[in-house]
Order: C-alpha cells, then structure tokens, then sequence
C-alpha cells in the first residue's frame, strides 16, 4: 500500500495521479518545481524501481519536464533524485531561469519557500495539465 511520506506531504500539493507517480507541486512560488514520486512502496533509489516499471517511471520524468517547459517556458530544467533527507524514491523536476533566486546555483538551501498567491498554484497547475494532455496526444 503506497503512502506518501508526511515531510513531501507537508512540502507540496498534490497536482495528480499518473500512472506510476504520485505527481506533487512543491509549495515555493520562486520555482516551479513538480515532484513525482512512483506509488510502490518501498522504494529508495532508482535501482530500486522494478524493471517493468523503469521504463514507465523515465516517461514520466520527460512527460513532467516537457509539460513544465511547456507551462512556464523555462531556460533550464533541472532533474534530480537525492533522497538524503527524505528516504522515499522521489524525482524533482525543476523550471529554471536565468535571474531566478537562486541562478546559477541548486535551488536547496537557497533562501526560503515562498507560498504561491492565491489562485497562482491551480493556474499553474491547470497550465501543466493542459501541456500534458497535448504532448500525450502527439
């Protein structure tokens, strides 16, 4: 039975259920920022994820970085699994910028998260998801 470890939970909002991942919005309006996180229980590294569901989970990392390029016309997206502070598998997805907070170094550790305005993070949201209905169809 997948569960979300509470530390994403209390980090992000859930923007949907893909086929394998969990995809979140991390709650820090200075990068766009997606996480997924594959719903198998038990995962911590890449070599962890089953072989039948490697291919599956590397879709979805180019599906979320496409839409979010997409959604935000981002300079640079930055992919990355650490996984240090929170044991569970998870993938950050994130839309850089040349000029953004924390250009041209990594975004942890770089000040603090700011809250998305009201009704920001469900346009960005709505925006993502309207990039991955057209990229899934082409």
């Amino acid at each position: 039975m997948f569960e979300l470890h509470p530390q994403l939970a209390a980090d992000t909002r859930l923007m949907d259920d893909w086929t394998l991942c969990r995809v979140l919005l991390m709650k820090d309006a200075r990068f766009p920022w997606l996480i997924l996180v594959p719903r198998i229980e038990g995962l911590r590294d890449f070599d962890d994820v089953p072989a039948l569901d490697r291919r599956r989970f590397h879709d979805e990392i180019d599906l979320a970085s496409k839409a979010l390029r997409a959604a935000t016309g981002a300079d640079k997206m930055n992919v990355a699994a650490l996984g240090n502070m929170v044991p569970q598998l998870h993938v950050h997805v994130v839309a850089r910028f040349e000029g953004d907070a924390a250009w041209p170094k990594p975004v942890w550790g770089q000040g603090e998260a700011e809250p998305y305005a009201p009704g920001k993070a469900e346009l960005l949201i709505s925006k993502i998801g309207t990039a991955v209905a057209r990229i899934s169809v082409e």
